[in-house]
């Protein structure tokens, strides 16, 4: 199942590019811990090391009104054998050497459909596609080469129930290299 899932996010995230040249800007790779508690994600039984991998495109001219973000597809596995997921979506890139790059996407993931906490409350994601924001500081080790801290969440931000959106948080760090 989380095969089929990879595979359509790549294909979108490569359809969504073909205006634009045909090599991707840059690949990355990195860990996460899985779930840790925020002020937007609650506790919802989940736990472990996620391993990430994901492709950027070159930015799109064709959306300079919005500060050419650039396309990205995400695949994030928890080694664990909790929630793992596949993300499209637009990121955009401020700065250089220094840099933040916030991003916005959409989520599949393949989690639980119903899961209980211990008092009764329903801890599951409450949708199968979710909205995926993350947020990434980097910085330039070489020419090629970039270092990230990130923060992903997955949440349908309450849209699919006013009551039940526990939502998951991961931190980690990525290895970002740009191709030619």
């Amino acid at each position: 199942m989380m095969m089929k899932i990879i595979s359509a996010a790549i294909a979108i995230s490569l359809g969504m590019s073909v205006s634009e040249p045909a090599h991707a800007d840059e690949i990355y790779g990195g860990i996460a811990a899985h779930q840790l508690l925020t002020i937007v994600a609650m506790e919802n039984a989940e736990d472990g090391v996620d391993v990430q991998a994901g492709y950027r495109g070159d930015p799109i001219e064709a959306l300079s009104a919005i500060g050419k973000p650039s396309p990205y597809v995400l695949a994030s596995l928890n080694l664990s054998g909790d929630t793992s997921f596949a993300a499209i979506g637009l990121s955009w890139k401020f700065g250089d050497k220094i840099y933040v790059r916030p991003g916005i996407g959409i989520a599949i993931h393949d989690g639980p459909k119903l899961r209980f906490a211990p008092d009764g409350s329903q801890t599951q994601l409450g949708s199968r596609v979710l909205f995926e924001p993350e947020l990434s500081v980097g910085v330039r080790l070489s020419e090629t080469v970039d270092l990230e801290a990130t923060w992903v969440h997955l949440s349908h931000a309450g849209i699919f129930s006013r009551v039940q959106n526990p939502g998951l948080d991961m931190f980690g760090a990525r290895l970002v290299f740009e191709l030619p």
